[in-house]
């Protein structure tokens, strides 16, 4: 048997660490390299972030529905290139806020900022520059909206059901890889060359990774390196009853007749508004993706702030890799199910739900963050990375179980409804997170024990450890039991 499979899955491995590296750029300049030059607060960076989430949710609504009407090789072409534009336009935002703030264009990243430096009038420095990162953001999100639809349409049609939490999983920590390169190599090059060149620079990494697709992907039935034996695997789930005497008994033949047909019908957009089933991913991932994104997003910040680490300093971006080296544990959560499924004989949607439960406690331990972080930074940041290694496991685990509920047809659009919802979320957490920040900050606000900025992260972090068990238990009274949609 042929393992094609297995290079698919490193492309879309690829895709997700170039996607994350995207998001990582801002997060990682933008307290220590563009703030003291746009004069941003936690606010203005929050409202950022928090669009960039708004953005995101509505396109994802459309993107899962884009790639299922555009197919899974042309979709996923569409969308790095966009965000690979997106990540490159960022750059030139300083230039342009030289330009309407000051009214000097042409001038190169280094003239940009020496012309900001002679405006007086700071908050219109604010005020242009936030707008035009808020538009860069824009087309960042709009093509970042497209990657896990097609991701996990990919995975669908290459992967039978009980290796697609696994397969998910493997390439979903690219997620994590991003995020782990990001603060050893971002502020290196913003450092030496300017922040503009650290967008530029992982920005092309887009470019290059759809040279390589173009040729890579074609459907598994139609791919010639894939022999029959990979194929018959592949496919193993609509496949066939054949006996011992070379005969297909007639109900064999007609479930696999059923089974093909059903993962072929289209499916409306509203229709699939109206299953429980699409409520039930879309509340999962409304619920737990913004923990993960104020990790990606904040974790720079609340070095700085609360222990005084600057990203461009060696032992912040040593704690940064190992927070994120710890999630890559997530691969393990991925095959969890399989074993489930292997030697338990579960069905593969329940294993992947008592895997699910399993992650949800984890995030519990986010709650000793801030109490033991007077200890050690060590601390906060190791529990920070179980977290994200469980949101990893529970996020590969519940994107698979749309491919178990839905016919193929439909995957992408379901995908993006739920990626909608979780960036709604996202969009509600780091917004807050912003606001609540700078009012601790500004007054000295006491809780639990914590003053200031130490005392809004903590509020965070506990919303971040129960948020799991609250999503788990909706997604179950929704679909307490396994039942594919009857389109």
């Amino acid at each position: 048997m042929t393992s094609y499979r297995w290079l698919i899955c490193f492309m879309l491995f690829f895709a997700t660490t170039v996607n994350y590296m995207d998001r990582q750029v801002l997060s990682l300049t933008w307290k220590d390299f563009i703030a003291p030059e746009f004069h941003w607060t936690n606010s203005d960076y929050g409202a950022i972030t928090s669009t960039f989430s708004i953005f995101y949710a509505i396109a994802m609504l459309f993107a899962g529905r884009f790639v299922d009407w555009l197919d899974t090789k042309k979709g996923y072409l569409w969308s790095i290139g966009i965000w690979s534009l997106g990540a490159c336009l960022h750059a030139f935002c300083g230039m342009a806020t030289a330009g309407i703030a000051a009214g000097t264009w042409g001038v190169g990243f280094a003239g940009a900022k020496e012309a900001l430096v002679a405006v007086s009038d700071v908050s219109k420095i604010v005020t242009v520059s936030v707008t035009l990162f808020i538009c860069a953001r824009l087309v960042l999100a709009l093509g970042e909206a497209g990657n896990f639809p097609a991701a996990i349409k990919a995975t669908a049609e290459y992967f039978p059901r009980k290796d697609r939490a696994f397969a998910t999983s493997l390439f979903n920590a690219g997620a994590t890889v991003g995020a782990l390169i990001a603060p050893v190599t971002i502020p290196v090059i913003a450092k030496a060359w300017g922040w503009e060149m650290a967008f530029l620079v992982i920005g092309a990494l887009g470019f290059i990774w759809m040279g390589i697709w173009v040729f890579v992907y074609h459907k598994p039935e139609k791919n010639k390196a894939v022999n029959k034996a990979e194929l018959d695997y592949i496919l193993q789930d609509n496949a066939v009853a054949v006996s011992s005497d070379g005969t297909v008994s007639a109900d064999a033949a007609a479930a696999a007749a059923a089974a093909n047909a059903r993962d072929a019908k289209k499916i409306s957009f509203w229709r699939c508004l109206s299953f429980k089933q699409t409520w039930a991913f879309a509340v999962g991932k409304f619920m737990t993706d913004g923990v993960w994104w104020f990790f990606l997003f904040w974790i720079p910040a609340y070095l700085s702030s609360v222990y005084g680490l600057t990203s461009d300093m060696p032992k912040a971006q040593l704690l940064i890799f190992v927070l994120y080296a710890i999630t890559l544990l997530s691969i393990f959560g991925g095959y969890l199910p399989t074993i489930f499924v292997n030697k338990l004989g579960i069905q593969p949607y329940n294993a992947k739900m008592r895997a699910m439960l399993i992650f949800a406690f984890i995030p519990l331990l986010v709650l000793l963050a801030q109490p033991l972080g007077h200890i050690s930074v060590w601390i906060p940041v190791c529990l920070i990375g179980l977290a994200g290694a469980a949101h990893q496991s529970w996020s590969a685990n519940i994107f698979s179980t749309v491919g178990d509920m839905f016919p193929k047809s439909a995957v992408a659009t379901i995908t993006g409804i739920g990626g909608m919802a979780g960036g709604l979320g996202s969009a509600l957490i780091n917004f807050g997170s912003g606001r609540l920040f700078d009012h601790a900050a500004a007054t000295n606000m006491s809780y639990m024990g914590f003053h200031g900025i130490e005392a809004g992260y903590f509020i965070i972090f506990s919303i971040c450890a129960v948020a799991y068990l609250i999503g788990w238990c909706i997604m179950k009274l929704l679909v307490p039991k396994y039942k594919e949609v009857e389109a």
